[in-house]
């Protein structure tokens, strides 16, 4: 598949590759379109989250929930 992309666009794609990270126009936009899918389920978890907020649950203090992320062994620089 071939993608025109605009100037601004090719520009950020060249910028990518230059780091070494990409091989590929496909690898940067195949990391873009993942981490705006993570985003996205992050940004859907917080509104479920404030909606049961919303709707009377007290949710888990903050000690558990420290403790549940501990638990989890994820680094927030694994993401």
């Amino acid at each position: 598949m071939t993608y025109a992309f605009p100037p601004d666009v090719e520009q950020l794609i060249a910028g990518r590759m230059a780091t070494g990270g990409y091989s590929t126009e496909d690898d940067v936009l195949r990391d873009a379109l993942r981490a705006l899918a993570e985003e996205e389920a992050d940004l859907t978890a917080v509104r479920e989250a404030i909606a049961e907020y919303r709707a009377g649950d007290p949710g888990v203090p903050l000690d558990e929930a420290f403790d549940l992320v501990r638990r989890s062994g994820v680094r927030a620089t694994e993401k």
